[in-house]
């Protein structure tokens, strides 16, 4: 059983992770850009040792090779990343894969190369995103979310993109899993109550099969 969070936190930063998982975070998705390979590992394990301590999840992004190298507990793969179906023959089937969509075509492709979650956005700019993807906003989640379970899709399906605490319960209405935060947390004035407050609004966590 692979238990998909429904609060991840996404940082680039050890010292960030220790303040989210101080307020309950449970799942942390190490993003970092342009960073060489040594450095990159070394944040890895610095934000590792963090969430061994509060048993959390933790996610590379766009390096399975790190991943299976520190031991990671799975990856984040973007539109422009490694294909899950090349991730999966590096990390074996226990590593947690997700990938990012933006479409229901994207939605589909994932769920068909046998992704763990996936994470569906921008909901609105995010200046955390340099690349960024038409923003669906309320309107979009609700059409995709409903192709979706029309479709008989179940992978888990986490909101991404600029949200604030104010928004988690009118996209977790859509259908969402739950939702994906950055800014949100990392820069508010108290990281670790911000978090709980996020955590309170989110549904009760059931465990997710794949």
């Amino acid at each position: 059983m692979k238990q998909i969070n429904n609060l991840q936190f996404i940082t680039a930063s050890a010292e960030q992770a220790e303040q989210a998982c101080a307020g309950g975070v449970r799942w942390v998705q190490l993003r970092v850009k342009n960073l060489a390979y040594a450095e990159w590992k070394q944040r890895a394990l610095a934000t590792q040792q963090v969430c061994q301590r509060y048993g959390a999840t933790l996610i590379i992004n766009d390096n399975p090779q790190l991943a299976v190298e520190i031991g990671a507990d799975g990856v984040h793969l973007g539109k422009e990343d490694m294909a899950p179906t090349e991730a999966r023959a590096i990390l074996g089937p226990d590593f947690i894969i997700g990938g990012t969509a933006n479409t229901f075509a994207d939605v589909e492709r994932l769920e068909a190369a046998g992704v763990d979650y996936i994470g569906l956005g921008p909901f609105r700019f995010t200046a955390t995103k340099e690349k960024l993807s038409p923003i669906l906003g309320l309107t979009g989640y609700e059409l995709l979310l409903g192709q979706c379970r029309a479709a008989g899709i179940t992978t888990p399906i986490v909101g991404i993109g600029g949200i604030t605490l104010a928004d988690v319960s009118p996209l977790v209405a859509t259908g969402l899993h739950g939702v994906a935060v950055s800014g949100a947390i990392s820069a508010s004035p108290d990281p670790a109550t911000t978090a709980l407050a996020f955590l309170e609004r989110l549904p009760t966590l059931l465990p997710t099969s794949s």
